[in-house]
């Protein structure tokens, strides 16, 4: 889809927004954050992504600022799956705004040509979205296909191609390659892709490792993964754990929590996902439970924006001195961290990065020397909070619950 967040919003409200420069940025009314996506006009007149808010009205003064409206957008992007799984049942969503299609049995609805033309049509009429197709005998290759004429285009990109088309561009266009790749593969003296299709095979295995051989493949063009239907992402990640006497100081109640999120979230950020919705779970002693949520404005992998959402949930939701038994947190509208990138950004455009690189160091350092390497002095305790971080028990008895169903890694 071509600038997706910009186009549906000129898609819900044309009289607004229908060629003019938009962006979809955080904190509009602050005129603070940065910007997550672009329309076309505003792009030419030099507004671009990641761009801060600032140098976007500077460039472009009546750029118009639209706060993100992410259920919106999900609705949107079901509406042009929708349309792709009319076609072959093999459609892989690899985000919010992108997927794969394998039409290999789809020959009743004419040529590969005829059935991009029906799809993207389509989408424009039933959804009012651009969108670009790449046609081509494998993923790899589609996907650099789709990238090569926005919007509303189709490309076809076949292997005999290659040679001409892709290799006199740079190794970083190539895509699985990412900035660190490409800066190695310079210092190799390798910097096209055609460079790279005629180095040794050997000395890419033992500069890349694995990867070297798939990088020799890719820049011939050559690739063997399969399109995988879509599967149903996890509804939730949870935790639980009931306490052996009651708990009845907030102080307390917030400190269980602390150890609650973090291992939610860390088991979250492991299987690359964040979260839009933050659930509690309290149990008393008589056995009676509820539950009470709440939605954020942007998906998060963070445990410190976990805990203070379940907190303030269990400071809105309960009365000071009522024992409690079992506590929980439980993150659920789960989505691909990759899809949501951008959207981790928006409100806090200098802070961000530096929170990011610090779970990034403590996830490692974890990771490597055990899930007690690294704590807060609010994780400490002898609760059986504080034990979910082993992972060799916390599947058995700190986990089954009969009353609660939580997904597990």
């Amino acid at each position: 889809m071509n600038a997706f967040y910009c186009s549906v919003h000129e898609a819900e409200e044309p009289e607004r927004y229908k060629g003019m420069p938009t962006a979809v940025a955080g904190s509009v009314e602050l005129r603070k954050g940065i910007i997550v996506t672009s329309s076309y006009t505003a792009r030419s007149k030099g507004v671009k992504t990641g761009m801060t808010v600032r140098e976007g009205l500077k460039r472009c003064p009546g750029l118009i600022l639209i706060k993100p409206d992410f259920d919106l957008y999900r609705k949107y992007s079901r509406g042009f799956l929708s349309i792709a799984k009319q076609y072959t049942p093999l459609v892989e969503s690899v985000s919010i705004d992108e997927c794969y299609l394998d039409i290999t049995g789809s020959k009743i609805f004419g040529t590969p040509l005829e059935i991009a033309a029906a799809i993207q049509n389509r989408i424009r009429e039933e959804w009012s979205l651009p969108c670009s197709i790449g046609v081509a005998p494998n993923k790899l290759l589609a996907k650099m296909a789709s990238d090569m004429k926005k919007p509303n285009g189709i490309t076809v990109l076949r292997l005999r191609d290659v040679p001409e088309v892709l290799w006199n561009r740079p190794c970083v266009e190539l895509f699985g390659i990412g900035a660190k790749t490409a800066e190695k593969l310079t210092k190799l003296n390798i910097r096209t892709i055609g460079q790279l299709a005629a180095a040794d095979e050997a000395m890419l295995v033992k500069q890349f490792g694995v990867s070297g051989s798939w990088l020799k493949q890719a820049a011939y063009g050559m690739d063997h993964s399969p399109v995988n239907p879509v599967r149903e992402r996890n509804k939730s990640v949870g935790h639980t754990t009931t306490l052996p006497a009651d708990v009845t100081e907030r102080g307390e109640a917030h400190r269980i929590l602390l150890n609650l999120a973090d291992q939610t979230a860390r088991r979250m950020r492991r299987q690359s996902l964040v979260a839009s919705t933050v659930q509690i779970t309290i149990r008393t002693p008589d056995m009676k439970t509820i539950t009470r949520s709440s939605t954020l404005e942007t998906p998060t992998e963070s445990a410190d924006q976990i805990h203070k959402e379940a907190c303030r949930l269990f400071d809105t939701h309960w009365k000071d001195g009522r024992p409690v038994r079992l506590l929980g947190v439980t993150l659920q509208n789960l989505q691909n961290r990759d899809a949501a990138a951008v959207q981790l950004d928006l409100f806090s455009y200098n802070e961000q990065p530096k929170r990011e690189a610090l779970t990034k160091v403590m996830d490692n350092l974890r990771d490597k020397f055990g899930e007690n390497a690294v704590l807060t002095a609010g994780m400490l305790g002898d609760d059986p909070s504080t034990r979910i971080r082993d992972r060799r028990i916390r599947g058995t008895s700190l986990q089954l619950d009969e009353h609660l169903l939580y997904s597990d890694e």
